[in-house]
């Protein structure tokens, strides 16, 4: 049975107050209204993923970032994405407790660990080796001992796992890889975030046997994840 959440008249601490307005402000009304998923972003507490820096960013919406210079830490995408994006990708997912979950960009760790929250078992990309680092001991530091977080290039490097119950995308792609829907189960699901500036879709790929059904439901921008496709664009 799930749990009610706390109302904010339940809390005194300044910390949990900020979570509470988290949740209640910025990420419900974006649509995001799975108690389960709600009720996660409680017990995942996203300021232990948060560099030492930005703690006092934890609970606003806007993406932090992970690399000591901004400008890089947004061309490279370098960052945590705003709480509410990594909520409703959450959502839509509907992660079981019985899947195997391949997240490309670990970042910080903070995705994964919601994932693991779910699921069977995460594997976690990351090909900045000290943002691989990084998140593995954010994910260790908060007992998360079913994601694992590898060195790797998720565009180019193999992906020995496979296949997988889900495969998130946790940084925006021009069109969605191939290769990675070789890697779904059937009855997979893989999310990402589809698209050019300034105009992004979450876009969600179910496979059925060898039929693949997409839908994009809400727009987003994000910054890129490295090495994947970049088609040319004609301009007339």
């Amino acid at each position: 049975m799930n749990m009610p959440l706390n109302t904010s008249a339940d809390i005194c601490d300044p910390t949990e107050q900020a979570r509470y307005n988290m949740v209640e402000q910025q990420i419900r009304p974006w649509n995001v209204l799975d108690e389960a998923v709600l009720e996660l972003l409680f017990t995942v507490r996203r300021e232990e993923f948060v560099p030492p820096a930005y703690q006092g960013a934890a609970f606003i919406d806007t993406q932090i970032p992970l690399n000591p210079s901004v400008e890089e830490a947004e061309r490279l995408g370098q960052v945590m994405l705003a709480p509410r994006v990594d909520a409703r990708m959450l959502q839509d997912l509907q992660v079981q407790s019985t899947d195997r979950v391949l997240e490309i960009g670990a970042g910080s760790g903070y995705m994964a660990a919601l994932l693991a929250a779910r699921a069977e078992r995460v594997v976690s990309l990351e090909i900045v080796p000290e943002l691989a680092e990084f998140a593995r001991e954010n994910l260790r530091s908060a007992g998360v001992d079913n994601a694992e977080v590898r060195q790797s290039d998720g565009a180019l490097d193999p992906i020995p796992d496979g296949p997988f119950d889900v495969i998130v995308l946790s940084g925006s792609v021009a069109e969605i890889p191939q290769r990675l829907l070789g890697l779904l189960r059937d009855g997979g699901r893989l999310g990402a975030f589809v698209g050019h500036m300034p105009m992004m879709r979450a876009t969600f790929v179910r496979r059925q046997g060898d039929r693949y059904e997409t839908t994009q439901p809400w727009d987003v921008v994000v910054p890129r994840l490295r090495h994947f496709p970049e088609p040319t664009r004609f301009k007339f």
